[in-house]
C-alpha cells in the first residue's frame, strides 16, 4: 500500500490571547461553559482587531481564574465591584481602550447589583459580560438571583418555587435604562448559539467603541457539578428548562448617534 499525500489545513484553534491552560490556578470543572464563553470574547476581540486596546476587569467567582489565562491587561476588583473598576479604567484611559468586565451572575446581579445599576444609570462606556450558571458556583451551588424556577440548589433542595422569589432577567431590566446602548442574551450550549452569542459580543464592543453607552451581554452556561448532572444532561437541562425562562436574543440595540432603538429580536 502506498502512502497518499494528505494536505492538512488548520480550520480552528485556540485564540492567540489564550495562554497555557496550566496557568489556571483553579481548573474548570468538566462540562463548565465559562471557558467557552471566555473563548468567544477573545475571538471577538481578535476579529475586531481590538487586542491591543482591551482591558479586562474581574471580580470574585469562577471566572476570576481567567485573569491568569489570557494575554490581556486586567484589573481585579472586590466582589461585585467590576463595573466600578471598569468605569474608572475607562475614564482614566480617556476612551482609547475597550474595557470590559467578566462576572458570574452572583458577582454581577447579587452583591454587584448596585454597581451594575449605577453604571447603567451613568451611561458608562463599558461592556459587561455576565456568565449565568444559575447558582453560586464557587461557594457550593446556593440559590442565586438567576436560578430558574424548579432548579435544585443546595439551599432549595426541592427546587426553586415562587415562594423563593423569581429569577431576574438582567438584559431585559437594563434595556429600560436610557444610558444603556445594547443588551442581549446568548448561550454556550451549541455551536449555533455560540456563533450567535459571539455576534452579540461584537455588537456590544462596537457600541462601546462609538461611545453610545453601556453594553451588556448575558451568557447562559452549564454548571454540571452544582446542577448534580452529567455534562450531557446539563446541556439538555439548559435547553429544556433554563432557556425557556431566559429567552435568547437582543433586547436593546441603539443604532448610531440618532438614538433610534431597534426592538428586541428573539
Amino acid at each position: 500500500m502506498t502512502d497518499i499525500g494528505v494536505k492538512k489545513e488548520l480550520v480552528a484553534g485556540r485564540p492567540d490571547l489564550w495562554l497555557r491552560m496550566e496557568n489556571n490556578p483553579i481548573p474548570s470543572c468538566p462540562g463548565c461553559h465559562e471557558p467557552t464563553a471566555m473563548r468567544a470574547i477573545l475571538e471577538a476581540l481578535e476579529e475586531l482587531d481590538a487586542v491591543g486596546d482591551a482591558v479586562m476587569v474581574v471580580g470574585v467567582g469562577c471566572s476570576f481564574a481567567f485573569q491568569s489565562m489570557v494575554d490581556l491587561d486586567y484589573l481585579v476588583c472586590a466582589h461585585g465591584r467590576p463595573p466600578d473598576g471598569a468605569s474608572a479604567v475607562k475614564r482614566v484611559l480617556k476612551g482609547d481602550h475597550v474595557v470590559f468586565t467578566i462576572q458570574g451572575d452572583g458577582d454581577c446581579i447579587a452583591i454587584g447589583a448596585g454597581a451594575l445599576i449605577n453604571a447603567a444609570a451613568r451611561a458608562e462606556k463599558i461592556t459587561i459580560f455576565m456568565l449565568n450558571n444559575a447558582n453560586y458556583g464557587t461557594t457550593g451551588g446556593q440559590l442565586a438571583p438567576t436560578t430558574p424556577l424548579g432548579h435544585v440548589t443546595s439551599t432549595t433542595p426541592g427546587g426553586r418555587t415562587p415562594a423563593h422569589g423569581y429569577p431576574v432577567r438582567v438584559p431585559e431590566l437594563l434595556a429600560t435604562f436610557q444610558g444603556v446602548a445594547y443588551t442581549a442574551r446568548g448561550a454556550m450550549n451549541s455551536p449555533a448559539n455560540y456563533q450567535k452569542t459571539k455576534g452579540y459580543i461584537k455588537k456590544a464592543f462596537a457600541a462601546q467603541r462609538v461611545s453610545l453607552g453601556l453594553s451588556f451581554v448575558e451568557m447562559l452556561c452549564a454548571c454540571p457539578p452544582n446542577w448534580h448532572m452529567t455534562p450531557l444532561d446539563s446541556l439538555k437541562w439548559l435547553e429544556q428548562t433554563v432557556i425557556p425562562q431566559f429567552p435568547l436574543g437582543e433586547f436593546k440595540d441603539v443604532q448610531g448617534a440618532s438614538g433610534k432603538t431597534q426592538e428586541a429580536t428573539r
